[in-house]
């Protein structure tokens, strides 16, 4: 799994047993590979290659991404059934019927020797959904015990069951704002909000963010790199605004859509995972907001880190058995479908 945020690959080695309930999970083995300065400017500038540069990037990330699964799965001496692999998005533009991921699956399996399973969100796009968010097919078969599965990476998202369906979209950027200014002072991200901590909400700043995300509120669309760079990043470049006093704003602002968000399904426990949780600046803006009758439940640090790693293992799981693994009525397709493409089994 290679998420927005661009802090590494994320590596799980998992088990699945069918329960009576559902499913039950292992989280055996883990790792996060942190990409060297070359490959982080490659994978952040891959919007702007040629057509030959970007097949060119896809088979040689995809070879990547073989190299490190069969050096983790030699490290630990593990027998492994398949890869399920998420890649990394570049391009999502689902209205225009597209999205595509980095990490050509014959070069992951010519390299690591494995069958590999891919792109797993092509299918739903080209039935009419958002292709995204796919977490929630998992969050629904491995986390029910929750009213709310609540993810803090680059992009916020949640996902719950509303009248005996799993709903869940995309709430607003989170990880990705931050470390965007902190990249400016050559940090990765703010560590556990200090710098945001130290700033101020700046009113005009957190009107201007509220109005974009107003928008996305209407139609809950799924959002992507192109979305920031068009709505977000321009107001975040201010000049006269203090490096602290942004960061402090971007916290404030995501605390408050997610609240929203969360109070919009009138539910009580909430799991948190994803690096934000880690924020405890954001964490402690988050409880502010959500006052009583919200309870924030952040798991054991490993499910924390890897929870979308370990999902995506388990859609490979059911895309293996045929059940569907991806959700119209989180994606709005036409269809559910058993969606990824298979190579070498």
């Amino acid at each position: 799994m290679s998420g927005t945020s661009l802090d590494g690959l994320d590596i799980a080695y998992c088990h699945f047993t069918p329960s009576r309930n559902g499913w039950e999970y292992e989280l055996q083995k883990t790792s996060v590979v942190k990409y060297s300065s070359s490959w982080k400017e490659k994978l952040a500038s891959a919007q702007h290659c040629t057509a030959e540069e970007w097949v060119a990037l896809d088979v040689e990330y995809g070879h990547y991404l073989g190299k490190v699964c069969a050096a983790f799965i030699r490290e630990h001496n593990l027998s492994v059934d398949f890869v399920a692999s998420h890649g990394h998005t570049v391009f999502h533009q689902p209205k225009r019927g597209f999205t595509s991921q980095l990490g050509n699956g014959n070069a992951i399996h010519a390299t690591s020797g494995l069958p590999v399973i891919y792109d797993f969100r092509s299918l739903d796009v080209m039935r009419g959904g958002q292709g995204a968010p796919l977490v929630p097919a998992g969050d629904h078969l491995l986390f029910s015990d929750y009213d709310v599965c609540l993810n803090l990476g680059g992009i916020a998202n949640l996902s719950l069951e509303r009248q005996g369906e799993r709903v869940a979209f995309d709430i607003c950027f989170c990880n990705m704002g931050l470390n965007y200014l902190m990249q400016k002072t050559e940090k990765e991200y703010d560590r556990d909000g200090v710098r945001a901590a130290a700033g101020k909400v700046n009113e005009s700043l957190l009107r201007d963010i509220q109005k974009v995300y107003a928008k996305f509120r209407v139609k809950r669309p799924s959002l992507g790199r192109e979305g920031f760079e068009k709505s977000i990043m321009p107001l975040l470049d201010q000049k006269k605004i203090s490096l602290d006093d942004k960061l402090c704003t971007s916290v404030e602002s995501t605390a408050i859509e997610i609240v929203h968000a969360i109070r919009a399904g009138k539910t009580g426990t909430v799991l948190c995972t994803g690096g934000g949780v880690f924020n405890s600046f954001l964490m402690s803006r988050i409880l502010e907001h959500a006052g009583d009758g919200m309870s924030l439940i952040i798991p054991e640090k490993d499910v924390v880190k890897f929870k979308e790693a370990l999902v995506f293992a388990f859609l490979g799981v059911l895309r293996l058995e045929k059940k569907m693994n991806c959700l119209r009525s989180v994606t709005g397709a036409k269809t559910d479908s058993s969606s990824g493409v298979m190579i070498g089994f």
